[in-house]
This record gives C-alpha cells, sequence and structure tokens, in this order.
C-alpha cells in the first residue's frame, strides 16, 4: 500500500467526473499533494463541519471462560489516552498513549472491508441490536444461519466491569457468589433452556415485557423476571448500573459524551472472524454494557477462531485508539457507507509515525504529553500525509492586538466605542465574583497591596516631609482602586504608586523647597493639568501608538517591573540583617561569648546608699535571674551584643525564604499526585494564604520581636498642618498655575506609558479574555483620579504591572472535567470587577484592621514580594532565552524559535534585549529616572532599527512584526 508524505498546508479544490458506467474516475485537476482519502473527508466533513461531535467514551471488554461459563470482562478504556486493567486485575493503569503495530491497523482496514457495516441503525436494546446484527451478517452471506443463536449467545453474555473495590471485597463476593448459587439454581436451569427455546427477538420482547412487570406487577413479582434475562439483557434495574451512576470515573468525561463499545473475544464453533462495526440512529444507553451511564452510540465486535487472542486484542485497540480521535471520531459520525470508514482509517495512517523497533522498547508506556493539536488544527494543514514527523510549526500570528485599538478618525470615538464594548457585560462583571477561587485571590492581592501602599506611603514620607505618607497611601490606593475597579476598561488592572512617580514626587518636593515655592499647591495644578492632557490623549484617541509595542517592549517594561519586585525584596531583607546584625565575631577555636548580662548599680551608688543609712536592695537580689524588664526597672543596666536583637536575623531570613519557597511548593501542588483534584487545586488556589498563616504562626510560637507591619491606626493627615483638601490659589503667584504645565507633560508621558503597557501586558491573546478591553476607557479614568487625588493630597496611582500579572494569575480558569492522563486546558481568566472592588475596599478598612495586621512579621511580606516578582516572570520567552546561554545546545528545550532561526541570531536577538534592560536599569537606580517612560518609548525605536538587523522571518519567532 502506498502512502504520500508530504507537507500541505490547506486543501486544493479538485474535481472528479465520473463516466456514464461508474467505472474510473477522471480527475481534470490532480493535486498532488493531497492523497485521496483527505479529499474524501474534506467532502464528508465540510457538509456540516460547523456542527460538533460528542466526546467519545470507548471501552474494550474482551470474552473470558471464568468458572466455566461465558462473560464478557472489561480489558482497557479510552477518553482521550488509553488505560489498562493490570495483570492483577485489581487496578487500572497510568493512563498513557497508545502505541500500536502498524499491522493492527491494516489488519482493522481489511475487517473494515470484509465485515458488516450498520450505520443509523434504530435500535433500543441491546438484544434487538445483536439480532439486526446477525441477521445483516446472514443475508450478507457471511455466516451460516444455524450460527445465529450461538452468537447471540455469546454476544448477550453479562459484562462485568472494572471497579475500585476495598481489599475485604473479595470475601463479600464469595460469600454473596455461594449465596447467589444455592438459591437461584431454578434460574439457571431457566436460562439454560432459555437459550436453546428462544429466539434473540424473543428475549427482546421478553426484556420489554420485564419492565412491564416491574412497574405493574411490584418488585417481587418481578424480581425471579428480571433474574432471568440478566445475562441476556444487562437491564437498566441492575445493581451494576446503581454503581455506575456512583462512579467517579463520570467527572473526567464531559456531559455530552457518547460511548463507543469494542467486544472482542474468540470462540470455538467459528472457522473465520466475524465483525460487524454499528452506527446506531441514536444514542441508546444499554444497561451495563459500559462501566459509566454513557449512552453508547458505536459498536465494533469481533469475534473469531481460537489461537490469535493478541492479534485480535491489537485489533480491538488499534479501533478504539480510532475512536478517540478527534478527526477520526467526526468520520465515524458523518460516514455515509463503508469507503468513508476506509478513508478515515487512511487519514489516520497517513498520519502514523513509525518508531524503529529496535530503538524503542513497546513495553514502555509513553506519558501522556502536555499539549496537543487540535482536530481544527489538524484539518486546517490538511493533515493527510502532511505530518511529516510533525516537524513543522504553524507560522506565528501577525502583531494584532484588535479593535479596541483601531484608530476611529472621530472626536471621543475610541472612548465612545469602549463605552459600548463594556456595558454589556457589567452585570455578569459582578455576579461572576461570586466564586470561591475569587477569596483567594482576594487575600493575595489584598497582602500585596497594603504591602506596596506601606512600602510607597512609607519612601513618599521620607522624600516629602510626611505631606504625603502611610494614611494618604491607605486612602489613596483604597479610593482610586475602587473607583477604577467600578468603572474602568479593564478591572482586572490593579492600581498603584510606582517608582518613577516616586522619584517625581521627591525632585518636585526638592524644587519646591528650594524655590519656596508650596509643594502641595503646586502638585495640585500640575496634576490638573496632567488631567486635562490624559483627556486630550482620550479624546484624540492617541492610544493607536500602542500597537506599535510588540513582544520586545513588552518583555523589556514587565522584566524591568519583575526585577525590581526581586531586588527591592532582596535589599529590604539585607537591610534587616544589617539593623539587626549576626554575630560575625564567632571564631571555632574561641569560646564565644553571645549573651546579654544584668549588671546593677556600680559601687559609687552603692557606697551613696551606706552612707546616708539607706540599704541596697542590689546585694540581697540576684540579678542574673532578672528579666530585661525588671533589670531595667530596678536600675540595673543591660550589657552584650544579644541585648538588642537576639536571632532576629536568622528568624527574619527563614520567614522571608520560607514563605517564598512554601508558596512555590503549594502553587505547584496541583500537578502533583498526591490527594484528590479538587483538594490539589485549593491548596494551590490558597498557597499564599496558607504560607502566610504558616509563617505568621511560627513567628508568634517562637515568640521573637521581629519587625512587624506598622498600619495606621487614626483616620488623619500624617501632618498635624494639612487637611484632607488642597486649596488651588493663594499661596502661590498666578503664573506657577500656567507653568505647571510643563512638568505636567512629563507626568502625562509616564502614567501614559506605565498604563497603557501594562494595560497591553494584561489584555494580551494569551490569556484568553472574552469581555474585550478598553484603552481609552482606563486612561480616562486614571486622568479623573490624578484630578481627584491631587485635589485631597493623594499619591498618583498607575496600572502596576506585577500585581496585575498576580491578580490574573490568581483567576486563571481550567477546564473541570479532563480525560485522564489530559492536561487540565486553560480557559480563561474570571473576569469580574468584585475581586478588585474587595481589596481596596478591604486596603481602605486596614486602619480599623491594625489589630490583627500589627502581627504579620514584615519578612513574610518581603518573601510575598519575592514570590510576585518571579512569577511575573514565568512564561516570559525573553527570561528562557536568558537562560540558553548557560545550556549546551544538546540539553536545550525543545522552543518553536530554535527549530527556526540560528542559535547565534537568538544570542544576538536576547543580548539587544538584555542591554536596553541594563540601560533602563541605570536610569531607574538615578536621578535620571524621572525620564523613565521617555525611555520606554526609546525600546520602541530600538525595535524599529531590529528589522535593519533581522529578517522579518527571524523577528516573526523572536518576536512580532510590526504593522
Amino acid at each position: 500500500m502506498h502512502h504520500e508524505h508530504s507537507h500541505r498546508g490547506y486543501y486544493h479544490d479538485r474535481e472528479e467526473h465520473y463516466d456514464e458506467e461508474g467505472g474510473a474516475a477522471h480527475h481534470e485537476y490532480i493535486d498532488p499533494a493531497v492523497s485521496p482519502a483527505a479529499e474524501r473527508l474534506r467532502h464528508i466533513l465540510g457538509d456540516d463541519d460547523n456542527v460538533p461531535t460528542p466526546t467519545i467514551f470507548t471501552e474494550m471488554d474482551t470474552l473470558q471462560h471464568e468458572g466455566g461459563e461465558l462473560e464478557w470482562k472489561e480489558s482497557a478504556r479510552w477518553v482521550k489516552f488509553e488505560e489498562k486493567v493490570e495483570e492483577g486485575g485489581e487496578r487500572w493503569s497510568k493512563p498513557h498513549v497508545s502505541t500500536l503495530t502498524l499491522h493492527s491497523l491494516f489488519e482493522l482496514r481489511t475487517c473494515l472491508q470484509t465485515g458488516s457495516i450498520l450505520l443509523d441503525l434504530e435500535g433500543y436494546s441491546l438484544p434487538q441490536i445483536v439480532d439486526d446484527i446477525v441477521d445483516r451478517q446472514i443475508a450478507d452471506g457471511l455466516i451460516p444461519p444455524e450460527l445465529k443463536e450461538k452468537i447471540s449467545f455469546v454476544l448477550l453474555r453479562k459484562h462485568r466491569h472494572q471497579t475500585k473495590k476495598p481489599i475485604h471485597r473479595s470475601l463479600a463476593d464469595l460469600g454473596k457468589s455461594s449465596n447467589a448459587a444455592s438459591n437461584n439454581i431454578w434460574v439457571q436451569v431457566l436460562d439454560q433452556r432459555a437459550t436453546k427455546v428462544f429466539s434473540i427477538r424473543h428475549l427482546a420482547i421478553y426484556a420489554r415485557l420485564n419492565v412491564w412487570f416491574v412497574s405493574r406487577l411490584g418488585f417481587l413479582q418481578a424480581k425471579h423476571v428480571r433474574s432471568c434475562s440478566l445475562k441476556r439483557n444487562n437491564d437498566d434495574h441492575n445493581p451494576e448500573q446503581k454503581q455506575a451512576l456512583k462512579n467517579k470515573f463520570m467527572k473526567k468525561i464531559p456531559r455530552d459524551a457518547e460511548a463507543s463499545n469494542v467486544l472482542i473475544g474468540e470462540v470455538d464453533f467459528l472457522e473465520k472472524p466475524f465483525v460487524s462495526f454499528v452506527r446506531l440512529a441514536q444514542a441508546t444507553t444499554l444497561g451495563g454494557l459500559t462501566e459509566v451511564p454513557v449512552p453508547t452510540r458505536f459498536l465494533f465486535i469481533l469475534l473469531g477462531p481460537h489461537g490469535k487472542t493478541k492479534s485480535y486484542n491489537e485489533i480491538g485497540r488499534a479501533i478504539a485508539t480510532l475512536m478517540v480521535d478527534d478527526l477520526f471520531s467526526d468520520v465515524a459520525y458523518k460516514a455515509r457507507d463503508r469507503e468513508d470508514l476506509i478513508a478515515g482509517v487512511d487519514e489516520f495512517l497517513d498520519e502514523v509515525i513509525v518508531l524503529p523497533p529496535g530503538e524503542w522498547d513497546p513495553k514502555i508506556r509513553i506519558e501522556p504529553p502536555k499539549k496537543v493539536p487540535s482536530a481544527e488544527m489538524r484539518h486546517m494543514n490538511g493533515s493527510a500525509g502532511g505530518a511529516a514527523g510533525g516537524e513543522d510549526d504553524e507560522f506565528p500570528a501577525p502583531h494584532e492586538l484588535g479593535e479596541e485599538l483601531k484608530f476611529t478618525g472621530r472626536f471621543g470615538g475610541g472612548l465612545w466605542l469602549d463605552i459600548k464594548r463594556k456595558a454589556p457585560w457589567y452585570c455578569s462583571d459582578i455576579y461572576d465574583g461570586f466564586h470561591i477561587q475569587s477569596i483567594s485571590a482576594v487575600l493575595f492581592i489584598y497582602l500585596g497591596c497594603i504591602t506596596n501602599a506601606i512600602t510607597f506611603g512609607g519612601l513618599l514620607g521620607d522624600a516629602t516631609d510626611n505631606y504625603q505618607g502611610v494614611m494618604e497611601s491607605f486612602l489613596g490606593t483604597a479610593l482610586a482602586g475602587t473607583v477604577f475597579c467600578f468603572f474602568g476598561g479593564q478591572p482586572l488592572i490593579i492600581l498603584s504608586s510606582t517608582g518613577p512617580i516616586l522619584i517625581f514626587e521627591k525632585l518636585l518636593y526638592e524644587f519646591s523647597k528650594s524655590n519656596d515655592v508650596d509643594y502641595m499647591e503646586l502638585r495640585l495644578w500640575i496634576g490638573l493639568h496632567s488631567c486635562l492632557q490624559c483627556f486630550i490623549l482620550v479624546l484624540s484617541d492617541a492610544s493607536y501608538i500602542i500597537k506599535y509595542m510588540t513582544r520586545f517592549t513588552e518583555e523589556g517594561f514587565s522584566s524591568l517591573i519583575s526585577f525590581i519586585f526581586i531586588s527591592d525584596a532582596i535589599k529590604k531583607m539585607a537591610g534587616a540583617l544589617k539593623y539587626y546584625p549576626i554575630n560575625r565575631g564567632f571564631k571555632p577555636d574561641y569560646i564565644t561569648s553571645y549573651k546579654c548580662d544584668c549588671i546593677p548599680p556600680d559601687q559609687y551608688d552603692n557606697m551613696t546608699l551606706l552612707v546616708s543609712g539607706k540599704k541596697n536592695n542590689s546585694t540581697l537580689t540576684d540579678w542574673s535571674q532578672m528579666s530585661k524588664k525588671e533589670c531595667v526597672k530596678n536600675g540595673g543596666l543591660l550589657v552584650g551584643n544579644a541585648c538588642k536583637y537576639p536571632d532576629l536575623a536568622l528568624m527574619s531570613f527563614i520567614l522571608f525564604f520560607g514563605t517564598y519557597s512554601m508558596t512555590v511548593s503549594l502553587k505547584k501542588f496541583k500537578f502533583s499526585r498526591y490527594f484528590p483534584t479538587k483538594l490539589r487545586k485549593l491548596i494551590s488556589d490558597f498557597s499564599i494564604f496558607m504560607s502566610i498563616m504558616c509563617f505568621v504562626g511560627l513567628d508568634m510560637l517562637m515568640g521573637l520581636d521581629t519587625p512587624k507591619l506598622i498600619v495606621p491606626t487614626e483616620f488623619k493627615p500624617t501632618r498635624s498642618d494639612r487637611g484632607w483638601l488642597v486649596m488651588p490659589f493663594g499661596k502661590n503667584p498666578w503664573w506657577w498655575y500656567l507653568a505647571s504645565f510643563v512638568p505636567a507633560l512629563l507626568v502625562t508621558i509616564l502614567i501614559f506609558m506605565d498604563q497603557q503597557i501594562s494595560a497591553v501586558i494584561v489584555n494580551r491573546k494569551e490569556n484568553k479574555l472574552k469581555k474585550g478591553c478598553g484603552y481609552h476607557l482606563d486612561l480616562f479614568w486614571v486622568g479623573v483620579l490624578m484630578a481627584v487625588c491631587s485635589f485631597m493630597g493623594l499619591p498618583w496611582y498607575v496600572a502596576a504591572t506585577v500585581i496585575s500579572i498576580a491578580h490574573i494569575d490568581s483567576l486563571k480558569m481550567e477546564s473541570a472535567s479532563s480525560a485522564p492522563g489530559e492536561q487540565p486546558q486553560f480557559l480563561g481568566v474570571r473576569e469580574q470587577r468584585l475581586t478588585g472592588i474587595l481589596v481596596f475596599v478591604l486596603t481602605g478598612l486596614s486602619v480599623f484592621l491594625a489589630p490583627i495586621l500589627q502581627f504579620i512579621p514584615m519578612p513574610v511580606l518581603y518573601g510575598v514580594f519575592l514570590y510576585m516578582g518571579v512569577a511575573s516572570l514565568g512564561g516570559i520567552q525573553f527570561w528562557e532565552r536568558i537562560k540558553l546561554y548557560l545550556m549546551p545546545p544538546k540539553h536545550q528545550p525543545d522552543f518553536s524559535f530554535l527549530r527556526h532561526v540560528p542559535l547565534r541570531r537568538v544570542h544576538l536577538f536576547t543580548l539587544v534585549q538584555l542591554v536596553c534592560l541594563a540601560v533602563l536599569w541605570i536610569l531607574k537606580s538615578t536621578f535620571l529616572a524621572i525620564i523613565f517612560p521617555v525611555m520606554i518609548l526609546g525600546l520602541m525605536v530600538v525595535r524599529k532599527l531590529l528589522d535593519m538587523m533581522f529578517s522579518q522571518h527571524d523577528l516573526a519567532w523572536l518576536d512580532d512584526i510590526l504593522p
């Protein structure tokens, strides 16, 4: 048999004209890139290709001889991957990729060519279906009529499924079987007589009467009747069916799934194989035919003479594997005749990858891959003969950001489209947040926000002489975040203070102080001008330029912010170690004294007390046994290098690194092998909260005076000489109101770049957001909040990249039911406003939660900061390419860009990004940080220049093609 193996990216139209005799086909145009099987399937699947086909659950039963009786025993099952009943018969194997012999596929093809094919058979019960199958075989001359009763007898034997049983179940089964043998002998006799006397059609009628007897004559009268036909029709009311309803395996099967049953067996009365493929017109529940209550749509029956057990089993595994193949299952549902099914097998054969027998042990079970191509992708790529070893990847899609950044050319056109796009989703944005996953997201982001608010509040207080402090930071975060989450275009974005804004505030305060200008009034006018400039950008659709920001710019910006989080967390811990020092005087060869002693009042004081006639209690007191408080209270003196902060450096490091490590471990716990799936997912969702609680408890247990979270306890401005409103006039000359337009322009560029780049990262297609976004609407509300915060003397807020990414990661959704061995599919993000609203409301209420929050050690929160920075690097191609520098080529991961771009070009592209990142880092660390947003624009210029260094092919794989 000849098979073409060539790449086909699409199907070509081809016309076939048949002669009047219906013989050979004359092809007006023959495309050598498309096999006849693929051409036939294109017509089969093209008629109603938009109609989705149900998921197929396949069960293979083999005929067994148990105690002189025949029964069908489940030996394997497929939802997507194969699971076998192990040789011991007590457990299922791990799901694995089915490895088939090429010979079994050819034998299966022969079986479909020579056996009976019944498509759209009207079947309501197993006896009736078996009757029709055998009658068709007799009518086609495949079997003699005298074998009808024997074949029917075999096909209607009882089905025993592999179920999970406790260890003691075997003894119970023995007792149960002995009772059944002693009490129901007459049933066996009647059963044997029924086999000889009744035809299969009579048994089908008898099965229907069964149901009538159960409903009309009551359970006691119907019990004996049902027992008689139990082995014939596997009635729906038997205990196995009730057990199937409780089968936990049902959770792995989609609700609309249908079953395909494969029956394989050897008998002594056949001289040649009995083969039949059946597709029922309607999926029908056939009693206990399957281990789970899934209606049966397909049946494949193979009975043959003794001596070929292995061959029959391999054919059964082959058809079972084909039935769960997405492409072949479509063919099975839409096939019109035998030739369509054979074309489906040929299509499968064209894609088969053959492993050399001397280079692979077929006994090794292949683990399921993390990702497999979908049927749509295979069909679109012209899969027949086009696999070619799977070496070709889909060419990267061009850089597109969707209609949200389409230039309308109308005044406020983009803003109006954002409002129209988001308004229909507003109600669902609220009630979609009512999910247990939202609780973990709120706790996680809340702790990140209050830590950020306290950190930036403290730094702002130092930079502005407490004109803006922790209290203003808390109130501003709560106000700005709540308003934005209620009305913003992308409520998944989290607003926060940022480093460049902090630098600007510091420089502005120093300028105001040196020039005798009122800082708060000048800042108010800068905020108002910046608000006006944001409105101009919104109404002119200026966000359109964001489409020129490719992955090169996005990765550079997000990597910089991630590294800032990581370095800040480490710096804060290093500062804590400096403030709470470790004893560096330890020398192994010397006796080290690391203690704190209480020294009584000096000798001069004792002599003074004796002359005055008073008695010093110090001579009667054991000062070495006093606590620190007692020593100081009694006038003693604490002396020693362990008096102030004993062991706090080591404890702080344990809390810091322990929180980070435990969070990472618990986050990955859902991929472990322990505990049920739901519990693993719950632990993963609440990983940060559990880590914080664990190490807060450890800190309380140790009782050391570690640095704790400091939260304001009173609702009042940090400085007593300022109120909650800033007056716009009266303290500065009038021309400052106009001159503030210039520094406001710098702030606007900073706000615009920070906000829109963060929005692009949040809205990228990898997150599978379905409700759309609103770049113009987001910038509008950021501008409004600039004005409000300026009037109230609160910090300015803009999108925080790292916390926003963490917010999205905490709300990611995965498929509820996945086939055994299949990785849960990423479905998207739980898009809603509720989590953000609750986070910022809780931030505002944190003033009243101070008695609880004061127990949280700062090193624990630094560990959370470290995790947020490291986690946001995940999935960034730039970071993966950096790691390639340290890997020999043969050990490098199989990235798609490494298949298409030479390694030296990959390293050169990465080096350019590293240099740009280093320049941004240097600027961020100096007083030039105020021009940081302008340098982000510089990244866009560098990306444009890369078109002269790299080909468009290389840039398509390493970055995005500029529009």
